[in-house]
C-alpha cells in the first residue's frame, strides 16, 4: 500500500511539474488568474521599481523559475470535483491568484500616495489590464512627478535657552541638506531621528509629534524653502497645551517580584541601568529591559515610567519569574530497507537560578542504539552525559562595559561512552566560553576546549585493517585535543517555530593543537613520530562549516513554505596529526541531513561501506549538502512535506583503502553527488514539532556504475529507502 500511495503521488507530481496540464482549471467562468504585475516608469525607465511594488496589493503566485510553479499545475489537476484524493492535491498544490479589479483600483491609489510621499509630486499612475484566455498580466505605467530641491532650509524654536542650545549642537546630524529633494518621508525620518536624539539628552516625552514643517514651493517654482518648528504642544493639541521643554532626571528606582521568588539583589542591582540622579536617558530604559529580559529566569519584564511637574522620572521594574525547573525529552528514530534500527532518545534537566543569581544549570543525558533485531551480533550502544553552567555575566570583567547585552560565561563538562563491534570508546570532554548576541547576530567563544579520547577493546580483525590503512590509523587512535572553538549564528527571526519568511546563516571554526605545539621540544615522540601528552599524541587541525538556510511563506498565514539550506564543511589535519580525529569527521544521512540513508551510511565519495565496521560508520574531511522542502497543510494540526536532499562526504588523500574512490576530485564530482527524495509529515502542537519523513534514494554513487541511479522499481528493496522520526524541522 505504501509503495502504491508513493507511487501515485510521483506520479501526480511528475505531470503537475513537467506537462502543460492548465494553471486555470479550476476557476469559475467569470474569474481569471493573475498571471503577472509589471511596473514601467514612462519618464524614467532606469528608476528602480522594487519600492514601488510594494504597495501593489495583490500579487501573482510566485514562480520558481521563468514563470514556472509545479505546485500551481497541481492543484490545478485536481479539478473542481471535492473528494479526499483531490482535497490532498489541493493541500499540497498552491492556489491560483484571482485578479481582483478593485485591488488593481487601490493598486494604483497606494503606488500614487506613495510617489508623493517620497517627493513625487503629482505623479500619474494607471494600470494597463491584458486579458490572454483566462490569464490576466497588469501592467501598472507611471509618470513620475515634479520634484523640488530643498534651497533654504529655517529652524524656528520655543523661546528656550537650553533646549536651543542642545538642538543646535546637533544640527551637524540633520539629515535633511540644503540640495535634498523635498519629501514628507525625509522630514519624518528626521524628525524621528532629531527626537531621539533629544531624549537622550534629557527631554522624556518628547517625540516627533513636536515637529512641524513647511515647504514653500510658490515664491519660487524650482525649488522649496523648507522651515522645521518645534513647538511646546504636539499635532493633536493646541497652543493652550503648551508646556516647557525641559530635562528631567531619574528619581525613585524600585525593583518588584514574588516574595517566595529568591534571586540575589545584587544581580538586580548590576542588570539595572537606571540610576537615581542621572538625566533621564532612553537608551538606559531600553538596555534595562534588554538585560533583565535575557534572563530565563523572568517570564516577563516590565519598565513603567512616571513622571511629575519637577522633572523627576520615577521607575518601577516589574518582573514575572518564570517556572525554574524543568524537562525536556527528545527522540529521534530511524529504520532502513536492510532492517537496521536507531533510536536517540535524549532527556535535558535544567534550573533556571540553581544558585539564586541567575545561573542556569542543565544536565544532558543521550544514548544512541542502533541493532537489527534479528541479529545480536550487530549492534551499537551510546551513552553520555553533559552538565553545563551559565553564569549571566562575563566572569573576569565588569558589567559596565557592557552596558546593552550582557554576555554570559559557560562552563561544560560531558562524558560520552561508545560501545561498537570493533572498539569501545571514552571521551571526557570539558569547555570554557562566553555567549551573547548583538542584535540579529549571535555568538559563542570558547577559548578552551579539551576533549580526551580513549580507545580500548579494539577488536583484532578491526585492528589489522587499521594497520594497512592510513586514514584510519590515524583517525582511530587515543588523543588529546585542546583548542579553541566560536559559534557565528545571523537570523532575521530567532523563534523556535518562525510562522514568517525568514534566513538565516551559521558559521563554526574550531582550532586544536596550535598551542601544544609551541612546547614540541618539551615533549617525547611515539613510534609514529607524532609528539604525546600523557602518552597520547595530541591532535592540530582546522575545521569549520557553513550552512545558509531560508524559508520563503507564501499564501494564507498557515499556507505553505519552501524551506532550503546549503551546508559546507571542511577539515583539515596538519602539524602532529596526519588526519583528523574520528569525532570531528563529517557525516551524511540521518533525520537532519541526506534522508534517503541512516546517519554515518553515506559517502565518503563513490566508495562502498567500509566492511570494517559492522554498523556503517562512513566519514570523510569535507562535506557538501543542499536541501529543499516543500511544507504544506493538511487538516487540523497536520502538514505533510516534499523534500529533495543532494550531497555526500570526501576524503582528501588516497590514502583511506578504497582505491581513491573516497577522495574528492573533479572528474568524479557530479557522480559521487548521492541524491534522494521524499515525503514527510508533520504534527504542529506549537509548543513542539514531531515529523516522520521516509527519504528514497534517486542517486546512490556506492553503487556500481550504471547502476547508480534507482527507480520506483528500487525504493522500496534492499539500500532503497530510509525512515526518521524526529522533533523540529530538519533545517
Amino acid at each position: 500500500m505504501a509503495k502504491f500511495t508513493a507511487h501515485i503521488l510521483l506520479a501526480a507530481a511528475l505531470t503537475a511539474a513537467f506537462s502543460s496540464c492548465s494553471t486555470t482549471r479550476v476557476l469559475e467562468d467569470n474569474q481569471y488568474r493573475l498571471a503577472k504585475n509589471e511596473i514601467k516608469v514612462v519618464n524614467e525607465p532606469s528608476y528602480n521599481t522594487s519600492d514601488i511594488a510594494k504597495y501593489v496589493r495583490q500579487k501573482p503566485n510566485t514562480y520558481i523559475a521563468f514563470g514556472w510553479n509545479p505546485f500551481l499545475n497541481l492543484y490545478n489537476l485536481a479539478g473542481k470535483k471535492d473528494n479526499f484524493v483531490n482535497r490532498t492535491i489541493r493541500k499540497i498544490g498552491v492556489e491560483p491568484v484571482i485578479y481582483d479589479e478593485e485591488k488593481v483600483a487601490s493598486s494604483v491609489e497606494n503606488i500614487g500616495n506613495h510617489l508623493q510621499y517620497i517627493g513625487y509630486y503629482g505623479s500619474a499612475v494607471s494600470a494597463d489590464v491584458k486579458v490572454k484566455g483566462r490569464k490576466v498580466d497588469v501592467t501598472y505605467e507611471v509618470k513620475l512627478g515634479k520634484r523640488y530641491p530643498i534651497k533654504d532650509l529655517r529652524y524656528v524654536l520655543p523661546d528656550n535657552p537650553e533646549f536651543a542650545a542642545d538642538f543646535f549642537a546637533d544640527t551637524a546630524q540633520v539629515s535633511v541638506k540644503r540640495g535634498d529633494y523635498l519629501s514628507e518621508s525625509a522630514l519624518e525620518d528626521e524628525s524621528e531621528r532629531s527626537s531621539a536624539h533629544l531624549r537622550g539628552l534629557g527631554y522624556y516625552g518628547f517625540t516627533k509629534n513636536y515637529y512641524f514643517f513647511e515647504a514653500d514651493t510658490l515664491s519660487d517654482p524650482s525649488c522649496a524653502s523648507v522651515e522645521m518648528k518645534i513647538n511646546e504642544y504636539t499635532r493633536n493639541e493646541g497652543p493652550q497645551q503648551a508646556q516647557t521643554l525641559k530635562k528631567y532626571h531619574f528619581g525613585k528606582v524600585g525593583i518588584s517580584y514574588p516574595e517566595d521568588f529568591k534571586i540575589r539583589e545584587k544581580t538586580l542591582r548590576n542588570l539595572n541601568m537606571i540610576r537615581p540622579g542621572d538625566s533621564y536617558n532612553e537608551e538606559a530604559v531600553r538596555n534595562t529591559y534588554n538585560r533583565f529580559s535575557s534572563l530565563p529566569v523572568f517570564s516577563s519584564v516590565n519598565v513603567g515610567l512616571s513622571s511629575d511637574t519637577v522633572g523627576v522620572v520615577d521607575c518601577e521594574i516589574n518582573l514575572t519569574p518564570s517556572r525554574p525547573q524543568g524537562f525536556k525529552v527528545n527522540l529521534e528514530a530511524s529504520t532502513n530497507s536492510v532492517g537496521l534500527l536507531g533510536i536517540s532518545p535524549q532527556l535535558s534537566y535544567f534550573h533556571k537560578n540553581i544558585f539564586k543569581g541567575g545561573e542556569q544549570l542543565s544536565l544532558d543525558f543521550m544514548g544512541n542504539f542502533q541493532f537489527k533485531p534479528n541479529d545480536r551480533t550487530i549492534h551499537s550502544t551510546e551513552f553520555g552525559v553533559s552538565a553545563g553552567v551559565t553564569f549571566p555575566r562575563f566572569l573576569g570583567l565588569a558589567d559596565r562595559l557592557f552596558p546593552r547585552n550582557l554576555p554570559k560565561t559557560e562552563i561544560q563538562a560531558s562524558y560520552n561512552y561508545q560501545d561498537r563491534p570493533e572498539y569501545r570508546r571514552n571521551i571526557i570532554s570539558v569547555a570554557f566560553g562566553y555567549s551573547g548576541r548583538h542584535g540579529n547576530l549571535y555568538y559563542q567563544f570558547y577559548p578552551v576546549q579539551d576533549n580526551i579520547v580513549r580507545l580500548f577493546n579494539i577488536n583484532p580483525a578491526f585492528y589489522e585493517s587499521m594497520a594497512s590503512n592510513p586514514f584510519m590509523r590515524n583517525a582511530y587512535q587515543d588523543h588529546f585535543d585542546l583548542g579553541t572553538g566560536a559559534n557565528l549564528t545571523y537570523t532575521t527571526n530567532a523563534s523556535t517555530n518562525p510562522k514568517v519568511s525568514y534566513w538565516y546563516s551559521r558559521l563554526s571554526v574550531s582550532f586544536a593543537g596550535n598551542v601544544l605545539s609551541l612546547f614540541n621540544g618539551l615533549m617525547p615522540q611515539d613510534e609514529n613520530g607524532a609528539h604525546i601528552i600523557w602518552n597520547t599524541p595530541y591532535s592540530q587541525y582546522v575545521r569549520g562549516e557553513f550552512s545558509l538556510g531560508k524559508t520563503l511563506r507564501f499564501g494564507k498565514k498557515d499556507g505553505g513554505a519552501l524551506a532550503s539550506r546549503l551546508l559546507i564543511g571542511a577539515g583539515y589535519a596538519y602539524g602532529n596529526s596526519e588526519a583528523l580525529p574520528f569525532e570531528q569527521h563529517f557525516y551524511a544521512g540521518g533525520a537532519n541531513s541526506m534522508r534517503g540513508w541512516q546517519a554515518r551510511s553515506l559517502g565518503p565519495g563513490l566508495s562502498k561501506p567500509d566492511s570494517s565496521f559492522v554498523i556503517q560508520n562512513q566519514t570523510g574531511d569535507l562535506k557538501l549538502e543542499a536541501n529543499l522542502e516543500y511544507r504544506f497543510p493538511l487538516f487540523w494540526k497536520f502538514a505533510g512535506a516534499l523534500f529533495v536532499d543532494a550531497g555526500n562526504v570526501w576524503t582528501y588523500h588516497n590514502d583511506a583503502g578504497d582505491d581513491g574512490l573516497g577522495e574528492l576530485k573533479l572528474n568524479t564530482f557530479g557522480e559521487s553527488l548521492a541524491l534522494d527524495w521524499g515525503l514527510g509529515l508533520r504534527l504542529d502542537l506549537n509548543f513542539i514539532l514531531v515529523r516522520l519523513d521516509m527519504g528514497l534514494r534517486l542517486h546512490d554513487p556506492a553503487c556500481n556504475a550504471g547502476s547508480r541511479w534507482l527507480g520506483p522499481g528500487d525504493w522500496f528493496g534492499n539500500n532503497g529507502y530510509a525512515v526518521h522520526f524526529g522533533v523540529g524541522y530538519p533545517f
